[in-house]
């Protein structure tokens, strides 16, 4: 008999007990009771058109057939009324205790339910997911089970066999014969259908001595009997192979476990001027006429190679080698190689490379993820770029060239809410002044002898909606920073050779590893586009002040690298890390990833590891003594007042760093500076980490 029942509250523990009452066959809501009508239980209800009140008084008055009710507000003084109310009437009231553990004892039914069915959701995917066949049946030979692949191999489909008899729906199966006996049977073959044969284990399920049931796992067997028909000729097979590399386009070559050839295909011959006579049966050097055969690597080693570049035949054609190992049952039977003529590669990869550049200036490559660095002055400028990211600014990437100022403005561009929009990018060093402005701001038809029909956009109308970077912006001309500053201030810009203008929307980071004060006060720089610049400054260290980074930077480097050269160097010695660590990197990252590439390349191609010898030479830091004579040097000379006053600054700075073991945020405090500004006057007093012996 179904139960109708009035709840009154509707908050969250209301809405959980009406989902659980909704759903039960034997329970029907008929009305919810909440002094607010939005509440959770009230719009549940609603959504099942189910009344809702604000008054019980009122849902008693209109509900007819009421057998419960629910109260789950918990107030004392409510549940007081509803059992004065009730007490002469055929209604039972459930406090909001009594039903709070009702819910949960539903709940916990329904979790059990629910882990009961995922338990057999996993257990039918596990024997859908095997390639054997499974039937089973009950003691009554009625089929209980049958996965996937029985349905494949007998033709039968579940719905059309659960709970029938085997012997209706599968004649030829023995299962009921394993109900009778309780022996296992083993490997049996079966024909249940003409053309289809199987390999079968049957064995009985038992629960203590009780028979309930028979199981039978099975394999088709109809194919390997085919295919062993076929294959009983090793000639024909041979044959088979042959063709198949002799109609192949690309040049292979294989070798037995002694490096001797066995076959090589037209393709091999045209593209290395060997013929067979010259290569079969010959050792894998044969072929070499620069580099070391990778056949006789491969069979040493047992493992592929791949990316090896070799001279190879008389013309000594440039090719490149991925050579594998062919292991059969175990046993190294030899090794195939695959060569592809360099020409053709570097046709590609110059198209490929070409069509990188272009998606390159209209896609942003890194987020912060890439940047590595875990030194303290680094984690400041990565928290004030991810802060600066999320703001509209402007903002000023200054550091030395190298240090990863465009590493961060993709970073930055990725995690902004632009990040789905274009990244463009301009070197403004790299664009001549004549061609700049209209690359910048786009140009109209005829604005100049040259100018394409119908013009073009410029690169801050490409960048709508998105990010545009703008490297070396200390380059820039006086004439280009002015109309820079009304795009910054303006947000518009004005084509060459027009006069309307184009509204934009576009975030500029700006980068920079000139001194922009020294320029401004040498009137080279706009002072008003420095400070539109300079709202978001971030100072990014150089490599020499952050040197705890390095071994961290040169294993990621080398990842880069390996994929480059197509090497598999996995690190550094301990003598060839502190070599690159006593090295003062006035390159920055950029002259690290140089060293290591040298040295990779100059690398054998069995070592892995880069060692001191596997390095050029680094010049070191000036010894003591020629420092000390600069700095006496520096005193005896006379400058102007503000080269003094920059001098004294730069002494007071030094001084208390090294006070503070170079810790930038206690001298920052010390000196009653923000680190931001502490960061900018050592930049701009080429000031540097304080050595203990200084």
């Amino acid at each position: 008999m179904v139960k109708k029942i009035l709840l009154i509250g509707g908050g969250t523990g209301g809405a959980a007990l009406f989902d659980v009452l909704h759903r039960t066959a034997h329970t029907q809501v008929e009305g919810v009771v909440d002094l607010n009508i939005k509440s959770p239980g009230c719009l549940k209800a609603k959504r099942a058109h189910i009344p809702v009140f604000t008054q019980w008084q009122k849902a008693l008055s209109q509900l007819s057939g009421i057998d419960t009710v629910i109260e789950v507000t918990g107030d004392p003084a409510l549940y007081e009324n509803l059992r004065n109310e009730l007490s002469a009437k055929p209604i039972t009231l459930i406090p909001s205790s009594v039903a709070s553990i009702l819910f949960y004892l539903i709940e916990e039914k329904e979790e059990l339910l629910n882990e009961k069915t995922k338990h057999f959701s996993k257990l039918e995917l596990i024997l859908n997911s095997t390639h054997d066949g499974m039937i089973a049946i009950d003691d009554e030979e009625r089929i209980t089970l049958i996965n996937k692949r029985a349905e494949e191999i007998a033709g039968l489909k579940k719905e059309d066999t659960i709970g029938k008899a085997i012997h209706s729906v599968l004649p030829s199966s023995k299962l009921p014969r394993i109900l009778k006996t309780g022996r296992v049977e083993r490997n049996q073959r079966q024909a249940i259908y003409q053309g289809r044969a199987i390999i079968t284990t049957r064995l009985p399920m038992k629960v203590g001595n009780h028979t309930i049931g028979a199981l039978a796992v099975f394999k088709d067997i109809t194919e390997i009997e085919q295919m062993a028909e076929e294959v009983t000729n090793l000639k024909s097979v041979q044959t088979m192979l042959e063709a198949i590399i002799h109609s192949s386009d690309d040049a292979i070559s294989v070798v037995d476990e002694e490096g001797k050839g066995l076959i090589i295909n037209p393709a091999y011959t045209r593209l290395t001027g060997l013929t067979p006579e010259e290569v079969l049966n010959k050792p894998a050097t044969t072929d070499i006429s620069e580099g070391e055969s990778m056949h006789l690597q491969v069979i040493k080693t047992r493992k592929p190679v791949r990316g090896t570049r070799l001279k190879v035949g008389p013309k000594r054609k440039d090719v490149i080698v991925n050579v594998a190992p062919v292991i059969v049952d175990g046993t190294l039977k030899g090794s195939i190689g695959i060569i592809h003529d360099v020409s053709e590669l570097e046709t590609l990869n110059t198209e490929l490379e070409r069509a990188k550049q272009i998606i390159r200036t209209l896609e942003a490559k890194y987020t912060f993820e890439d940047i590595i660095g875990d030194s303290e002055e680094f984690n400041i400028a990565i928290e004030q770029a991810k802060m600066a990211a999320t703001t509209p600014a402007t903002i000023l990437l200054r550091g030395e060239s190298g240090t990863g100022k465009e590493l961060f403005a993709h970073a930055i561009h990725n995690g902004s809410d632009r990040k789905y929009n274009k990244f463009v990018r301009v070197n403004c060093a790299a664009i001549s002044e004549s061609l700049l402005e209209s690359e910048l701001f786009g140009y109209e038809e005829g604005a100049f002898s040259g100018a394409k029909r119908g013009g073009k956009k410029g690169l801050f109308e490409e960048a709508h909606g998105g990010t545009i970077f703008l490297d070396e912006i200390g380059e820039l001309k006086s004439e280009t920073q002015a109309k820079l500053l009304r795009v910054l201030q303006e947000k518009e810009v004005v084509r060459v050779g027009s006069t309307k203008t184009i509204d934009i929307d576009v975030r500029v980071v700006a980068a920079t590893n000139v001194n922009l004060e020294q320029k401004m006060n040498e009137k080279e720089f706009r002072s008003d586009l420095y400070y539109r610049l300079n709202r978001m400054p971030i100072q990014i260290p150089p490599l020499r002040a952050r040197k705890e980074d390095i071994p961290n930077i040169c294993q990621h480097l080398l990842t880069k690298l390996n994929q480059d050269y197509g090497r598999n160097v996995e690190g550094l010695t301990e003598s060839g890390l502190n070599h690159l660590m006593n090295y003062n990197w006035p390159g920055n990252v950029r002259e690290l990833e140089n060293i290591l590439g040298r040295a990779m390349i100059h690398m054998h191609y069995s070592q892995i590891l880069i060692d001191t010898t596997h390095l050029p030479p680094l010049a070191m830091e000036k010894s003591s003594t020629s420092k000390q004579a600069e700095e006496k040097l520096g005193e005896e000379s006379i400058g102007s007042l503000q080269e003094q006053m920059e001098e004294k600054e730069k002494e007071i700075i030094k001084r208390t760093l090294k006070a503070f073991s170079n810790n930038k945020t206690k001298t920052a405090e010390a000196l009653q500076l923000s680190i931001r500004n502490l960061y900018y006057k050592m930049d701009k007093l080429n000031l540097k980490v304080i050595k203990d012996s200084e």
